[in-house]
């Protein structure tokens, strides 16, 4: 590397720098420091420049714009961090340097590694598989919270609930969400509501942070509980962009608190159409009903009209007017006059045959009679009319249920229409402000001197914006 003493090289000072930098390039390279950073600079070529120091060195360091557009948040004096950089030197005034490829806050890196580490134990004993998770209720009417009572999550819920489906009761398990004692208080909420078992499904989250703050729900300990738990859990941890061990085991994960909420509430429009479906429903299958029973009644009283002896008596009427006009046809007058002296005789025969014809007739119609008042339809008439009456009687029964079952469904239906109403808002206190004919959600909507329509249960204020303060909390 350097010369012997026979053969003494000597070097300007920028081949010695240029020299030492490729020693130090080659043969030490990649390096992972820790420490803490001081005098940083971010230029306006978007380079950072900092001293990575501890109590007893520092070095320089340089972080080009390539590399810290990826680093995700913006260091500054008094930091902890660590930097994986190459080591370098810069040779206009013989400086040595770090290249920072890398730069993440000191303790980072060593939850990531138990992360993973956890993540790959639990999803080697089955406790991520999509086959034992439960499905999310399709309807909830008791929603259970395993939160900060305080936080940020619950108002987003709250406020989406308010929105979509007040009807929903919430019912909130208090937990610490952040600190070393949170996970067991996450643990424990969601082993009181499993025991109190009184709501469809549980939320377990919090709103957004860093990663030491959502940290409780990296924990085994909650994990485990939440796969023991009978109830169905939706994680909500944190915003989109965070993914922790708890989303990984419960039955569902959503991004946020809020989409947590508009996953499990119907919304009400919707429920108003469900109802308006039913309704719609019961009125055609009550004149289905309707019309099927009329059918029964029309068929019955046929039958009856076709066993009537006024139809049959009729028919042989028919018959024998049929017959008495085919006689006179069949009674030329000429052959009455050619066979007057044979119809004499004839006559004599016909009045005896007569006779004795009457006489059979008479017994005929003695034995008919005896016959006929056996076969009497009046009876049969009777008989029929009473099994009419109970026909009548059975439908008049069967549409009444109906009606007053179908009635019953849409009473309900109403009553929880009625829940949801607005107007039922409105009955407990409430008010609803309109600006230009739309709903004032935000101050945003409205500005000093604008007219305001305030619609209250019992009528309408008309007001003028004097002054628009917002909420110091937003």
């Amino acid at each position: 590397m350097f010369a012997t003493p026979n053969q003494v090289s000597i070097l300007s000072v920028s081949k010695l720098n240029r020299f030492a930098k490729r020693v130090l390039e080659s043969e030490i390279g990649l390096v992972w420091v820790t420490g803490e950073v001081s005098n940083f600079v971010a230029a306006s070529s978007g380079h950072w420049y900092f001293t990575l120091k501890d109590s007893q060195a520092q070095v320089k360091t340089a972080m080009f714009r390539g590399a810290n557009q990826r680093a995700g948040f913006l260091p500054k004096a008094g930091d902890k961090v660590v930097v994986k950089a190459n080591i370098s030197l810069y040779e206009p005034r013989g400086d040595y340097q770090l290249i920072a490829q890398h730069i993440e806050p000191e303790g980072v890196g060593q939850l990531k590694l138990a992360f993973e580490a956890l993540k790959a134990k639990l999803q080697s004993e089955g406790l991520f598989e999509q086959g034992r998770k439960r499905p999310v209720p399709a309807s909830v009417t008791r929603l259970g919270l395993v939160t900060s009572p305080t936080g940020a999550a619950v108002h987003d819920i709250l406020h989406v609930l308010a929105r979509r489906n007040p009807a929903i009761e919430v019912i909130i398990y208090p937990s610490m969400v952040q600190g070393e004692q949170a996970a067991g208080s996450i643990v424990k909420q969601i082993e009181v509501a499993n025991a109190r078992n009184e709501v469809d499904v549980l939320i377990v989250g919090r709103g957004g942070g860093s990663l030491e703050d959502l940290w409780p729900f990296n924990e085994e300990a909650v994990a485990r509980a939440i796969f023991a738990s009978d109830l169905p859990i939706v994680s909500a941890v944190g915003h989109e962009v965070d993914v922790t061990i708890a989303d990984f085991v419960a039955d569902a994960r959503a991004p946020t608190p809020s989409a947590a909420a508009e996953t499990i509430s119907q919304d009400a429009q919707v429920l108003k159409r469900s109802v308006e479906q039913l309704r719609q429903r019961m009125t055609l299958a009550m004149n289905q009903r309707y019309r099927g029973l009329a059918q029964s009644v029309d068929i019955v009283m046929a039958r009856l009209a076709g066993l009537s002896p006024a139809n049959n008596i009729n028919k042989q009427q028919t018959m024998l007017n049929g017959l008495q006009k085919r006689l006179a046809n069949s009674h030329p007058q000429t052959a009455i006059l050619r066979q007057q002296t044979a119809l004499t005789d004839l006559l004599a025969n016909l009045k005896r045959a007569m006779k004795v014809s009457m006489h059979e007739s008479e017994q005929r119609a003695k034995h008919a009679q005896v016959y006929l008042s056996k076969q009497n339809p009046t009876a049969m008439l009777e008989e029929q009319q009473v099994r009419l009456k109970q026909l009548k009687q059975t439908m008049i029964k069967q549409q009444t249920n109906l009606i007053e079952k179908r009635s019953n469904a849409l009473a309900a239906q109403a009553n929880l229409l009625q829940s949801v109403s607005p107007l039922a808002t409105l009955s407990r206190g409430y008010s609803i402000s309109y600006h230009e004919q739309k709903i004032v959600r935000s101050i945003e909507q409205v500005s000093a001197k604008d007219t305001i329509v305030t619609k209250l249960t019992d009528g309408e204020i008309l007001s003028h914006v004097i002054e628009v303060k917002g909420d110091d909390k937003a």
